[in-house]
């Protein structure tokens, strides 16, 4: 597991799915640990727990981060995986799998079709860390989110920005509202506006082209573009008492919307939440995993996020594997070869072995 991986790939709740489809179910003894699952309660719905190494002994290997090169090598030879890959930067443990004929699934990228949308762990934890980093920021901010009429006097709701649209960012986004924040939000894809608004926030009107891309992702843009939208973003930004970002773009480093100058520019005691930390970072500072400072404002770099909150965020992924293992497996039998557009999509590894 890796440092700070607190999610497990299984829960209780889907082994009896599993079980019923033809599949002996192993886990890994205490691999549900930090996500307070324990041994028993696996056993309980007809999993095996297993003491030694489970790799050694699985047909079917379902896990979380991206697997290492000694992992690999400890998986048999033939077998399917399932989980988060890396594919874009994971060279060496793609290579490994190639030469042990492992038939490697990405999660990653599971397409985003309507059918697909059970599969779809991207959104799934997602949807986790957007929840999370809106409580980050009420937690650090050193005033209240919510209007309050008082006998002493009316406090007056506090701001927050979102950057950034997706499924994170809109989960960010309603978290703040229920909060009792005034959020308003911005992204670059156009067709984000109604779902922001949809949510009780004010979109951002900007004076640039659209960048949509393909998947309901958004395109990466130019420098010239990059800039001209950080003026215009500004005075959003100076007026924010917490600004929250959460834009991606798969397969590539997180786009800079941020400059320090932009985070100097706030109030003291304001809070920024980067969602994309880990990823390069939407915020100029931020770190991944710690709390800086820039002037008078707190800067939290997002790490590992949705392990954050490891209970939900396993569910939810174990039912994402759970539907995909789904389509590959008839009568008890597991086939990564299945010719399957979702399949297809994700299949990294092994397809051509």
């Amino acid at each position: 597991m890796r440092p700070g991986e607190r999610r497990v790939a299984i829960v209780p709740d889907v082994v009896p799915r599993l079980t019923k489809i033809g599949l002996d179910v192993l886990v890994e003894s205490g691999a549900g640990q930090h996500a307070f699952i324990p041994d028993d309660a696996f056993r309980a719905v007809g999993a095996s727990v297993v003491d030694g190494d489970v790799l050694a002994e699985a047909d079917v290997v379902l896990h979380v981060s991206p697997l290492s090169v000694e992992q690999v090598g400890r998986i048999r030879q033939g077998a399917t995986t399932i989980g988060f890959l890396a594919p874009s930067s994971s060279a060496d443990v793609i290579e490994a799998m190639n030469g042990r004929g492992i038939h490697g699934l990405a999660v990653e990228l599971v397409p985003r079709i309507s059918r697909a949308q059970s599969m779809d762990a991207l959104s799934s934890q997602a949807l986790v860390a957007g929840y999370r980093c809106a409580l980050v920021a009420a937690e650090r901010l050193p005033r209240f989110l919510p209007l309050y009429m008082t006998a002493a006097g009316t406090v007056p709701p506090g701001k927050v920005v979102v950057l950034g649209a997706g499924v994170a960012g809109l989960q960010a986004i309603a978290t703040a509202r229920r909060l009792g924040a005034l959020v308003e939000a911005y992204d670059v894809r156009p067709a984000s506006a109604d779902e922001v608004r949809s949510m009780g926030a004010t979109f951002i009107q900007l004076d640039l082209e659209a960048l949509e891309g393909s998947g309901g992702y958004a395109r990466e843009m130019t420098e010239d573009r990059a800039a001209r939208q950080r003026e215009l973003l500004t005075p959003y930004v100076a007026g924010a008492d917490a600004l929250i970002t959460t834009a991606a773009v798969p397969g590539r480093p997180a786009p800079r919307l941020v400059t320090r100058e932009m985070v100097e520019r706030m109030k003291p005691g304001s809070v920024v939440v980067d969602l994309a930390a880990d990823t390069g970072g939407n915020v100029e500072g931020s770190v991944p995993g710690e709390q800086v400072r820039i002037g008078d404002v707190l800067v939290w770099g997002g790490q590992d996020v949705p392990s954050q909150m490891p209970v939900h965020a396993s569910q939810l992924y174990a039912r994402n594997l759970v539907e995909l293992l789904g389509l590959m497996t008839t009568d008890g039998v597991v086939d990564p070869t299945v010719d399957d557009e979702v399949i297809v999509a994700c299949h990294v590894t092994g397809r051509n072995a």
